[in-house]
């Protein structure tokens, strides 16, 4: 008997990103240049006069936008490299395809009494998709030697 994968009676060829608008005025992601490997996700700020301010404890900025990630892909919410260099961070974030809610982004910014205003359409994070490698786990009583071993964080240098 066939193992059916998750949401494979859905409509899409599989290798689609659906993407469903929460609200009509939410924007779609897209990327910013052609070269572009990141969707630019847009902030979408319902409350008061569209506008949010990010401090050091961590907020959830809504995008607006809910997405089917095909089976065997991996979304991931990565920072914009504009908005880190000004302190504003962005947690890393997984989508997983059988999520169906609103796309939250993470934001805090770097620094004790420092904040950052974000606005309604503002560009956020990316959403970077990818193939997954779908492997089989196996437990091991030891694992095979390298030359590096488990010298960890720093270990290779800083240079």
């Amino acid at each position: 008997m066939k193992k059916q994968r998750p949401h494979e009676d859905t409509p899409g060829d599989g290798r689609t990103l659906r993407i469903k608008k929460l609200y009509p005025d939410a924007r779609l992601p897209r990327c910013a240049t052609e070269g572009a490997t990141g969707l630019d996700l847009f902030a979408f700020v319902k409350d008061g006069d569209g506008r949010t301010v990010l401090q050091e404890k961590p907020k959830l900025i809504g995008t607006g936008i809910s997405i089917e990630v095909p089976w065997g892909y991996d979304a991931q919410i990565r920072p914009r490299s504009g908005l880190s260099g000004k302190g504003v961070m962005v947690a890393l974030g997984t989508v997983d395809s059988d999520y169906r809610g609103e796309v939250m982004v993470t934001m805090y910014v770097l620094g004790q009494g420092n904040s950052f205003e974000i606005k309604h359409g503002d560009r956020i994070a990316q959403l970077v998709i990818a193939r997954l490698a779908h492997l089989p786990i196996q437990e091991a009583e030891e694992l095979s030697p390298t030359e590096r071993g488990s010298q960890g964080h720093g270990s290779t240098g800083i240079d």
